[in-house]
């Protein structure tokens, strides 16, 4: 019986217009009428995903920052991993060094040295992620989108961590060229103690602390919650989720995932992010009113 479901957003729960399909929504809304926990695992920030699924309708628990924030459905905070401050200003230091336009996230802010660059670099990603958009596309749907740019500027990232107030949770580098230009950074982002890679797409890495990875945090939740872990499940696209796919009972790959994560799933869905979610969720409604007969 499934009693925990994890879901990424990105590539997903979203289309490729980056909403919740109105089949999604109702999936979400009847397997939590029928027992079922549904949490968003996703990388983004607990506003800016609060956000998104408030204009969908649905209230859910959340994975954020790829398991750095998880809180319950009525906004507890359960698990915490933050990056120390000096491995973060280590890690500032790395990718200035490698030229590469990043960002800071904190558990309420987005944090950059250079707005401008925002537009263009969620863009590339959004395409990445779903290669039904173009670019300019992209663009459009990036710049008009009030929470992708809601984010503050500061003239050096060096002077932001020297504030005690402040604890990131997350660091993301962009670079449009694709997977090559991260090798090296990669290599050295491993040498720092305790931080880990936890998703490399073909336009972007993010860097959190080792224990902040969607698979341990799931784990991590669902203990706290005395749910088994065979009674979890993951759904997901892309490799930033492939440690939650890999962690529940039942991984669940969507059927525009990439073979890596259909390979590592138990079950692949027969549509895409349009309504994926919706197929693999109303199977578990139906698997789990079997169980209790």
């Amino acid at each position: 019986m499934i009693k925990l479901v994890a879901c990424d957003l990105d590539g997903t729960l979203f289309n490729s217009n980056m909403s919740v399909s109105e089949a999604n929504i109702q999936a979400v809304k009847n397997a939590q009428n029928n027992g079922i926990e549904f949490l968003i695992a996703t990388g983004r920030a607990p506003r800016e995903s609060r956000t998104v699924l408030k204009d969908a309708g649905l209230h859910t628990g959340f994975i954020n920052l790829n398991g750095a924030l998880v809180f319950d459905e009525d906004g507890k905070l359960m698990v915490k991993h933050k990056i120390p401050t000096s491995k973060a200003l280590k890690l500032v230091e790395l990718l200035h060094q490698a030229g590469f336009y990043f960002e800071i996230i904190t558990a309420d802010q987005v944090y950059t040295e250079d707005l401008n660059q925002r537009i263009s670099n969620v863009a590339h990603l959004m395409v990445d992620l779903n290669p039904l958009l173009d670019f300019k596309q992209a663009v459009a749907i990036s710049a008009g989108n009030k929470t992708i740019m809601n984010m503050k500027q500061v003239d050096h990232f060096e002077d932001l961590l020297h504030d005690p107030d402040v604890e990131v949770m997350k660091t993301i580098a962009f670079d449009s060229r694709g997977h090559e230009a991260f090798d090296n950074v990669k290599k050295e982002v491993a040498k720092i103690e305790d931080l880990v890679v936890t998703s490399s797409s073909s336009s972007n890495i993010e860097i959190n602390a080792h224990q902040a990875q969607k698979g341990i945090a799931l784990l991590d939740y669902a203990k706290l919650k005395n749910i088994k872990r065979d009674e979890i499940a993951a759904i997901g696209d892309n490799l930033n989720d492939e440690s939650m796919i890999r962690e529940a009972g039942t991984g669940v790959a969507m059927g525009n995932a990439i073979p890596a994560i259909k390979k590592l799933a138990q079950i692949t869905t027969k549509t895409n992010n349009e309504d994926g979610v919706a197929y693999i969720l109303n199977q578990f409604i139906k698997e789990n009113k079997q169980d209790q007969r």
